[in-house]
Protein backbone atom coordinates (compact mmCIF):
# COMPACT_ATOMS: atom_id res chain seq x y z
CA UNK A 1 0.00 0.00 0.00
CA UNK A 2 1.29 3.35 -0.83
CA UNK A 3 0.98 6.34 1.93
CA UNK A 4 1.30 9.65 1.91
CA UNK A 5 2.73 10.73 5.40
CA UNK A 6 2.63 14.47 6.24
CA UNK A 7 3.87 16.16 9.69
CA UNK A 8 3.73 20.24 10.26
CA UNK A 9 3.72 19.45 14.25
CA UNK A 10 7.24 20.69 15.37
CA UNK A 11 9.12 23.20 13.31
CA UNK A 12 9.72 20.28 10.58
CA UNK A 13 7.67 20.42 7.97
CA UNK A 14 7.81 16.63 6.94
CA UNK A 15 6.33 14.92 3.86
CA UNK A 16 7.26 11.40 2.42
CA UNK A 17 5.83 8.52 0.27
CA UNK A 18 6.02 5.21 2.24
CA UNK A 19 5.28 1.72 0.95
CA UNK A 20 3.46 -0.66 3.29
CA UNK A 21 3.35 -4.34 3.51
CA UNK A 22 2.62 -6.67 6.21
CA UNK A 23 6.48 -6.87 6.06
CA UNK A 24 7.34 -3.93 7.04
CA UNK A 25 7.50 -0.17 6.05
CA UNK A 26 9.86 1.33 3.28
CA UNK A 27 10.59 5.29 2.61
CA UNK A 28 10.58 5.54 -1.57
CA UNK A 29 11.04 9.29 -0.47
CA UNK A 30 11.54 11.98 1.93
CA UNK A 31 11.13 16.18 2.06
CA UNK A 32 12.26 17.72 5.00
CA UNK A 33 12.85 21.71 5.74
CA UNK A 34 13.04 22.88 8.96
CA UNK A 35 11.44 26.29 9.52
CA UNK A 36 8.59 27.50 11.85
CA UNK A 37 7.23 29.87 9.82
CA UNK A 38 7.16 27.53 6.24
CA UNK A 39 4.46 25.12 6.08
CA UNK A 40 2.27 26.54 3.61
CA UNK A 41 4.81 27.74 1.70
CA UNK A 42 6.47 24.22 1.46
CA UNK A 43 4.16 21.46 2.21
CA UNK A 44 2.45 21.04 -0.93
CA UNK A 45 5.13 21.27 -2.86
CA UNK A 46 7.40 18.64 -0.94
CA UNK A 47 4.42 15.93 -1.45
CA UNK A 48 4.38 16.60 -5.36
CA UNK A 49 8.45 16.01 -5.28
CA UNK A 50 7.92 13.13 -3.37
CA UNK A 51 5.58 11.41 -5.15
CA UNK A 52 7.70 12.47 -8.58
CA UNK A 53 10.98 10.89 -7.08
CA UNK A 54 9.23 7.90 -6.37
CA UNK A 55 7.97 7.38 -9.55
CA UNK A 56 3.89 7.89 -8.66
CA UNK A 57 1.09 10.01 -9.12
CA UNK A 58 -1.43 11.20 -6.39
CA UNK A 59 -3.84 8.17 -8.07
CA UNK A 60 -1.41 5.53 -6.52
CA UNK A 61 -2.19 6.87 -2.81
CA UNK A 62 -4.19 4.05 -1.08
CA UNK A 63 -4.30 6.05 2.31
CA UNK A 64 -2.85 9.20 4.17
CA UNK A 65 -0.81 9.50 7.63
CA UNK A 66 -1.26 13.06 9.23
CA UNK A 67 0.33 14.27 12.37
CA UNK A 68 -2.10 15.80 14.72
CA UNK A 69 0.09 17.50 17.16
CA UNK A 70 0.97 18.43 19.68
CA UNK A 71 1.92 21.44 18.02
CA UNK A 72 1.42 25.25 17.53
CA UNK A 73 -2.32 26.19 15.76
CA UNK A 74 -1.15 27.62 12.52
CA UNK A 75 1.52 24.99 11.57
CA UNK A 76 -0.91 22.37 12.60
CA UNK A 77 -3.58 23.09 10.81
CA UNK A 78 -1.59 23.35 7.30
CA UNK A 79 -0.45 19.98 7.70
CA UNK A 80 -4.04 18.71 8.78
CA UNK A 81 -6.14 20.33 6.14
CA UNK A 82 -3.57 19.65 3.51
CA UNK A 83 -4.14 15.93 4.30
CA UNK A 84 -7.40 16.29 4.66
CA UNK A 85 -8.06 17.73 1.08
CA UNK A 86 -5.39 14.64 -0.40
CA UNK A 87 -7.91 12.05 1.52
CA UNK A 88 -11.26 13.61 0.00
CA UNK A 89 -9.94 14.56 -3.21
CA UNK A 90 -8.56 10.65 -4.00
CA UNK A 91 -11.43 9.00 -1.56
CA UNK A 92 -9.16 7.61 0.19
CA UNK A 93 -9.13 7.41 4.21
CA UNK A 94 -6.90 10.00 6.13
CA UNK A 95 -5.68 8.52 9.73
CA UNK A 96 -4.18 11.07 12.20
CA UNK A 97 -1.92 9.81 15.32
CA UNK A 98 0.00 11.76 17.66
CA UNK A 99 3.15 13.18 16.43
CA UNK A 100 4.86 12.51 20.02
CA UNK A 101 4.03 8.85 19.12
CA UNK A 102 5.31 9.11 16.31
CA UNK A 103 8.56 10.42 17.50
CA UNK A 104 8.75 7.44 20.06
CA UNK A 105 8.27 5.44 17.28
CA UNK A 106 11.65 5.57 16.06
CA UNK A 107 13.02 4.51 19.60
CA UNK A 108 10.72 1.68 20.32
CA UNK A 109 13.39 -0.05 22.36
CA UNK A 110 13.95 2.83 24.70
CA UNK A 111 11.97 1.20 27.65
CA UNK A 112 10.88 3.96 29.88
CA UNK A 113 10.91 7.11 27.38
CA UNK A 114 9.79 10.85 27.91
CA UNK A 115 9.00 12.95 25.15
CA UNK A 116 9.22 16.33 24.22
CA UNK A 117 9.01 19.62 21.74
CA UNK A 118 8.48 23.00 21.91
CA UNK A 119 4.96 24.16 22.50
CA UNK A 120 6.69 28.10 23.12
CA UNK A 121 5.93 30.54 25.82
CA UNK A 122 8.36 28.36 27.84
CA UNK A 123 6.39 25.16 28.03
CA UNK A 124 6.54 22.20 26.34
CA UNK A 125 4.60 19.54 24.90
CA UNK A 126 5.11 16.04 26.30
CA UNK A 127 4.38 12.39 26.87
CA UNK A 128 5.63 9.11 28.34
CA UNK A 129 5.95 5.88 26.68
CA UNK A 130 7.13 2.34 28.44
CA UNK A 131 7.71 -0.36 25.63
CA UNK A 132 6.64 1.80 22.79
CA UNK A 133 3.04 2.33 24.40
CA UNK A 134 2.23 5.67 25.72
CA UNK A 135 1.02 5.66 29.42
CA UNK A 136 1.04 9.25 30.32
CA UNK A 137 0.05 12.59 28.01
CA UNK A 138 0.09 13.82 25.83
CA UNK A 139 -0.14 17.46 27.65
CA UNK A 140 1.63 21.14 28.23
CA UNK A 141 3.35 22.59 31.19
CA UNK A 142 6.41 24.18 31.81
CA UNK A 143 9.40 22.26 32.00
CA UNK A 144 9.80 22.33 35.44
CA UNK A 145 6.38 20.81 36.39
CA UNK A 146 7.39 17.40 34.23
CA UNK A 147 8.88 14.92 35.99
CA UNK A 148 11.54 13.13 34.63
CA UNK A 149 11.15 9.91 36.42
CA UNK A 150 10.16 7.01 35.43
CA UNK A 151 11.99 7.35 32.13
CA UNK A 152 15.04 6.43 31.64
CA UNK A 153 15.62 8.48 28.40
CA UNK A 154 14.24 11.65 26.69
CA UNK A 155 13.90 12.30 22.79
CA UNK A 156 12.15 15.36 21.05
CA UNK A 157 13.90 18.77 20.74
CA UNK A 158 17.06 18.48 22.33
CA UNK A 159 17.22 22.19 23.52
CA UNK A 160 14.09 20.94 25.84
CA UNK A 161 15.39 17.49 26.45
CA UNK A 162 18.61 18.48 27.38
CA UNK A 163 17.60 19.97 31.02
CA UNK A 164 16.07 16.71 32.01
CA UNK A 165 18.96 15.53 32.73
CA UNK A 166 18.81 12.08 30.72
CA UNK A 167 20.18 10.44 27.81
CA UNK A 168 19.10 12.82 25.06
CA UNK A 169 17.75 9.94 22.03
CA UNK A 170 18.90 11.16 18.51
CA UNK A 171 14.69 11.15 17.56
CA UNK A 172 13.95 14.73 17.14
CA UNK A 173 11.04 15.07 15.02
CA UNK A 174 8.40 12.36 13.09
CA UNK A 175 9.55 10.79 9.95
CA UNK A 176 7.06 9.49 6.96
CA UNK A 177 8.43 5.83 8.32
CA UNK A 178 7.70 6.65 11.92
CA UNK A 179 4.00 7.76 11.43
CA UNK A 180 3.22 5.36 9.33
CA UNK A 181 4.52 2.53 11.84
CA UNK A 182 2.26 3.82 14.41
CA UNK A 183 -0.90 3.82 11.97
CA UNK A 184 0.14 0.71 10.72
CA UNK A 185 -2.16 -2.03 12.25
CA UNK A 186 -5.48 0.26 11.55
CA UNK A 187 -4.59 0.82 7.39
CA UNK A 188 -3.53 -3.38 7.08
CA UNK A 189 -6.50 -3.52 8.60
CA UNK A 190 -8.78 -1.49 6.70
CA UNK A 191 -10.35 -0.14 9.75
CA UNK A 192 -12.30 3.49 9.46
CA UNK A 193 -10.20 6.16 10.80
CA UNK A 194 -11.44 8.82 13.34
CA UNK A 195 -12.57 11.80 12.05
CA UNK A 196 -9.14 14.34 12.11
CA UNK A 197 -9.05 16.01 15.36
CA UNK A 198 -5.85 18.34 16.12
CA UNK A 199 -4.03 18.21 19.54
CA UNK A 200 -3.83 21.91 20.22
CA UNK A 201 -4.24 21.35 24.22
CA UNK A 202 -4.87 25.31 24.54
CA UNK A 203 -6.65 27.64 22.42
CA UNK A 204 -4.64 29.34 19.69
CA UNK A 205 -3.33 32.62 19.94
CA UNK A 206 -5.29 34.80 17.47
CA UNK A 207 -8.87 35.28 18.88
CA UNK A 208 -12.07 35.92 16.05
CA UNK A 209 -14.00 38.84 16.08
CA UNK A 210 -16.84 37.51 17.74
CA UNK A 211 -14.21 35.96 20.57
CA UNK A 212 -12.61 39.59 20.93
CA UNK A 213 -15.99 41.07 21.73
CA UNK A 214 -16.99 38.38 23.57
CA UNK A 215 -14.42 39.61 26.23
CA UNK A 216 -14.59 43.19 25.85
CA UNK A 217 -17.99 42.62 27.03
CA UNK A 218 -16.72 40.46 30.12
CA UNK A 219 -14.35 43.16 31.06
CA UNK A 220 -16.80 45.64 30.62
CA UNK A 221 -19.26 43.62 33.28
CA UNK A 222 -16.22 43.17 35.68
CA UNK A 223 -15.14 46.61 35.73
Amino acid sequence: MLVLALDTATPAVTAGVVQLSPDGVRTEAVRVTVNARAHAEVLTPHILECLAESGHTPADLDAVVVGTGPGPFTGLRVGMATGAAFADALSIPAYGVCSLDAIAARESGAGELLVVTDARRREVYWARYREGRRVEGPSVDRPADVVAAPSTAVAGSRAHAEPFALPVLPADVPTPESLVTVAAADILAGREPEPLEPLYLRRPDAATLAEREAAKLAAARTS
